[in-house]
């Protein structure tokens, strides 16, 4: 475990999120199309996940163009220049391929320096917090003025249509977020918690492709680079963790819940989320939720969310916010931005 925390006494924030933006796919892929796919149905799905549909990336678009195509929202919004960046966080289980780090692809994408450095992060759903505490260290440390920080995810290239308890879950898409300076006004980034338990490993994870099982005829016939998941072992461990790193964000930042304008949570299930409301004694009508119409996009979700958030009105200057996920490792997190 690793914790960055500012007490309510304790100096104001070094960096903040200057501009965010997000892209999804044109391809919906419905209830009802998965109905003709796998042994489901619309009111299966949607009792358990809350999911009604999710976007499909079309064939020719790999992540660095979903995620080139957020990043650009993202530095419109936030008013800088690809080339002023300092770095480049991809997030990422699904990058375009294993080497080079799909931040190479997004650099040259966007119009960064070439020399602009950058690399991929690999925390699953909770890779957007990740990034986002690396960030703001980098920031306090006076190591990077301008960085971005990306989540990206197609997650539909590495489902099996024929698992019933994963293909109903994920969608493609990306989000990013220009992180900068803060003004010394008292916004911005509060504080992050990063979290990771490795013995839950086998929760939540793709097999064969790696040095463990490297790919092979045997591997391909075997489904074996597939996401393979055991459902209930991840739904209570995320109910439990990320209650407890929400409570800690909000205790660590001398606040209470009621203080909490607004939860962006990592879209993973929608019982998932009514549980930590519950724990967290936060109502729901303040947890910001796009699941239905977007499903899990891993890394890509927080980022997906807060910037619709942003864009809609919803989210407005002086609101707390309280980011929350959890992915494969297992790992999870939270963070409290002052917007």
């Amino acid at each position: 475990m690793s914790e960055t925390t500012v007490a309510e006494d304790a100096k104001k924030p070094d960096s903040t999120i200057l501009g965010t933006g997000h892209y999804l796919p044109s391809r919906v892929l419905s209830n009802a199309d998965l109905e003709k796919m796998v042994d489901t149905s619309n009111e299966w799905i949607v009792e358990r996940t809350g999911i009604r549909e999710r976007r499909i990336a079309a064939a020719d678009e790999a992540a660095s163009d979903i995620a080139s195509n957020a990043a650009i929202q993202a530095l419109n919004m936030a008013e800088i220049d690809a080339k002023q960046l300092d770095l480049i966080i991809v997030a990422t289980i699904s990058p375009d391929m294993p080497l080079p780090a799909t931040a190479m692809y997004v650099q040259q994408k966007i119009g960064a320096r070439s020399y602009c450095p950058g690399f991929d992060l690999a925390a699953a759903c909770a890779g957007f917090i990740y990034g986002l505490s690396v960030a703001d260290s980098l920031i306090q440390a006076n190591q990077a003025k301008y960085i971005l920080v990306i989540g990206v995810e197609l997650l539909s290239r590495i489902l099996n249509y024929e698992d019933r308890a994963t293909c109903v879950l994920f969608g493609d898409g990306g989000g990013a977020a220009v992180v900068g300076p803060s003004s010394g006004d008292g916004r911005g980034i509060i504080s992050t918690h990063l979290y990771a338990d490795g013995s839950q490993a086998k929760s939540l994870y793709i097999p064969a492709g790696g040095s463990r099982t490297p790919a092979s005829e045997q591997t391909v016939r075997d489904k074996q680079h597939f996401v393979h998941m055991a459902g209930q072992d991840v739904f209570k461990f995320a109910v439990k963790s990320l209650s407890s790193a929400i409570q800690t964000a909000i205790r660590s930042s001398g606040l209470t819940p009621k203080d909490i304008d607004w939860v962006i949570p990592h879209q993973a299930n929608i019982r998932i989320i009514d549980a930590v409301a519950n724990r967290c004694n936060i109502p729901k009508e303040r947890f910001y939720i796009n699941i239905e119409r977007v499903g899990n996009t891993s890394s890509a979700s927080i980022p997906i969310a807060l910037d619709e958030a942003v864009r809609n009105g919803l989210v407005r200057p002086g609101q707390n916010l309280l980011f929350c996920g959890l992915g494969a490792g297992i790992t999870w997190g939270s963070a409290l931005v002052r917007w």
